[in-house]
């Protein structure tokens, strides 16, 4: 096994690290030993110096490279390097010491109370099985805050509405225990009484949500069934992740205290989940500049 090999499954067992992260992280070092080898003459992870890494990483911005794209492989690059020496196969880091100017990083896009409304509301205009199923799993995303892959691996024994709560299971393989609005528990008990029934086409059909063949739904599916509604109320860019998004702002707004959402969202660090605080704070003062009557005041005093 070589030492990217090892060092990916040292992430994946040990850290406990998602697919899509160690696919990530596989990416960026193939790409930074190929270019050690065709510009540098690379012989060995050992032998790479300082330059070397300062050369890769002025070859990805002459290429244009994005600045998070950049960053993310020098981050690959420095937790590699540090698993190295951690295992003693060599003695110094050669990324040591180079700073990378921050990565601004855009806020998401959320969805105001009143457009949650309105798409909740889009699937309820039928009854039909698949209408039903598409009003539990968006009830059920808005009212937890599930990541839509842990949504779609939902098992039917994962939920208990006698208690109003759901076990999830997210990165890391880590569970957490969510509860769900009484909202979202009527529309599931709707889905599993009228719904389910009648898309399941085997009686040992655990998954939760199903599509139309009685297969477990898919992320692709999620996210094509919620582009499908959001198009009807002409809301542009909302995807899976802007559930997410607009459940933990919404959450704030609520005065649920920041740990606890971080626990909902399954965040590793708290530091992920305080993004939503500054999108909080921006429309609180959003919201004073419209409604204060001396909001605009504060400019001209001394």
């Amino acid at each position: 096994m070589d030492l990217i090999e090892a060092f990916l499954e040292y992430l994946e067992v040990e850290r406990g690290f998602s697919h899509n992260t160690l696919s990530a992280y596989h990416t960026d070092l193939r790409q930074a030993i190929s270019f050690l080898k065709k510009e540098r003459n690379f012989w060995g992870w050992a032998d790479v110096t300082r330059d070397d890494v300062l050369a890769f990483l002025l070859y990805m911005k002459q290429r244009k490279y994005a600045a998070s794209t950049v960053a993310r492989r020098f981050s690959a690059l420095r937790s590699f390097y540090s698993f190295l020496i951690q295992e003693n196969h060599v003695g110094d880091d050669p990324s040591e010491g180079i700073e990378l100017p921050k990565v601004s990083r855009d806020l998401p896009r959320v969805l105001t109370t009143e457009e949650v409304d309105e798409l909740l509301e889009l699937p309820a205009r039928s009854d039909n099985p698949i209408a039903l199923r598409d009003r539990a799993i968006l009830e059920l995303a808005y009212a937890t805050g599930m990541r839509v892959s842990e949504l779609v691996h939902l098992q039917l024994s994962d939920l208990n509405l006698v208690t109003g709560d759901i076990r999830c299971i997210g990165k890391g393989d880590r569970e957490r225990i969510l509860p769900i609005s009484a909202t979202a528990a009527r529309s599931l008990q709707d889905y599993l009484e009228l719904a389910r029934p009648h898309l399941a086409r085997s009686a040992d059909a655990t998954c939760l949500f199903l599509n139309r063949r009685g297969q477990p739904m898919t992320r692709q599916g999620f996210w094509l069934m919620l582009k499908k509604y959001a198009e009807e109320l002409t809301l542009h860019d909302v995807t899976p992740h802007t559930l997410r998004h607009t459940f933990a702002t919404h959450a704030l707004q609520r005065k649920v205290d920041l740990r606890t959402v971080q626990e909902m969202l399954g965040h590793a660090s708290i530091a992920t989940t305080q993004v939503y605080t500054h999108l909080v704070t921006d429309q609180l003062h959003e919201a004073y500049e419209e409604a204060h009557p001396r909001a605009g005041d504060f400019e001209e005093e001394e």
